[in-house]
């Protein structure tokens, strides 16, 4: 099925409707996550065998960037179920058929949610400050806390890894241990924490983990501390900021058709022609245009190079960072353009523009964030630092 054929206009324009409710009311986006579950969206890139829509990567990219024109926390919200499927589908297409399970929980209705982002852990997926503990029964026990925890309450998976208390140390140990905790294990509980500047409606809340075992047959995964190349980590890192980078894509889209209406709108008084006349605006939206379709192709190569598996080596993690550091940018300079666009009136809090500048706002924090992208890049090109 196409991209027209699951988001719907009707049903884009109903979650579009919905967005400022949600954003005033510090709400979850549960009819959103209602009608898009109906709509087949959240099994978008379950292969077809294991009952889902079969699409591929640069496909349900391009689908993350329409809902996030429309949506952007729903669309963010959902991005993460999205990214642990196509991490479950990159796995899987390798040989590792514990990831299976993922996939097929996806097409029988099950949402999947990331619990990975710690308190001042910036090591990201190569250290974990969460004291993993195996039992006798092999399942393994997790202890710290999370946060931003997008879905918190709706997910009924959520992937977490932690560090196992018992490693000796030994660098040839793997005590970086992946598992997925069923909603319905004891031992862990939602802190109501998320009031926050924007993406409200995805509830990020962070999650404090007291012992919440994952049974021996959901550990999919043991790691090395430090940077590696397992295949999990670039699952991971590829699947997260291609799509990542598809939603602050969205919003640019959708901040640069704004600032034109808004442009198209408004009469100079001093020359008595419309403000889409006027040379000023129109190099600034005409700059705004260059960023955005700069962006446009740099995710499209990335998206189809990440699902043809190209050969990049050592290069591919700095085109994801430089990506993922491109399109969050690129939102907030196109944000800027379409409110000078659009004049005073936008800088009031009802303004969509208003809402989408404060949402874009959250790509500063995502990983990688640019001091860490910088360092990946500098590193690439210079060798680490002394």
């Amino acid at each position: 099925m196409s991209i027209e054929d699951i988001l719907t206009q009707p049903l884009l324009d109903s979650i579009r409707q919905r967005a400022p409710g949600y954003d005033e009311r510090n709400e979850f986006c549960a009819e959103d996550l209602q009608e898009l579950t109906q709509a087949g969206y959240l099994r978008a890139l379950v292969p077809a065998e294991h009952g889902g829509l079969g699409w591929d990567l640069p496909q349900l990219v391009q689908a993350q960037r329409l809902l996030a024109a429309h949506a952007p926390a729903t669309a963010l919200a959902v991005n993460m179920h999205h990214v642990w499927i196509s991490v479950a589908r990159q796995m899987v297409a390798r040989g590792h058929q514990e990831f299976e399970q993922v996939l097929t929980e996806t097409a029988e209705g099950h949402l999947f949610a990331f619990g990975i982002s710690e308190p001042g852990n910036d090591a990201v997926l190569f250290d974990s400050t969460t004291q993993a503990q195996v039992l006798q029964d092999g399942s393994v026990s997790f202890t710290g806390t999370k946060i931003f925890t997008t879905l918190s309450p709706a997910w009924t998976r959520l992937g977490l890894f932690g560090k196992d208390v018992s490693a000796s140390g030994d660098p040839e140990e793997k005590p970086l241990i992946v598992g997925f905790l069923p909603r319905e294990a004891p031992g862990w509980e939602i802190i109501d924490d998320w009031d926050v500047l924007g993406m409200r409606a995805t509830h990020s809340n962070a999650t404090a983990l007291k012992g919440a075992a994952v049974p021996a047959e959901r550990i999919v995964r043991r790691l090395p501390v430090g940077p590696n190349q397992d295949p999990l980590v670039f699952a991971v890192f590829s699947s997260f900021l291609t799509l990542l980078s598809s939603i602050y894509t969205g919003i640019g889209d959708r901040a640069l058709q704004l600032g034109a209406e808004h442009a198209a709108s408004r009469t100079a008084l001093t020359t008595g022609k419309s403000l889409s006349q006027d040379p000023d605006i129109r190099y600034k939206l005409a700059e705004a245009q260059m960023q955005q379709l700069a962006l446009d192709s740099q995710l499209r190569g990335i998206a189809q190079d990440v699902e043809q598996g190209a050969d990049y080596g050592a290069s591919w993690f700095p085109r994801l960072v430089t990506l993922r550091t491109s399109a969050t940018r690129t939102a907030r300079s196109v944000l800027e353009a379409a409110l000078n666009a659009g004049g005073g009136a936008q800088y009031r809090r009802t303004s969509e523009l208003s809402r989408l500048h404060r949402d874009a706002l959250a790509g500063i924090h995502h990983p990688s964030d640019d001091e860490s992208a910088h360092r990946t890049l500098a590193n690439f090109t210079l060798g680490p630092a002394d």
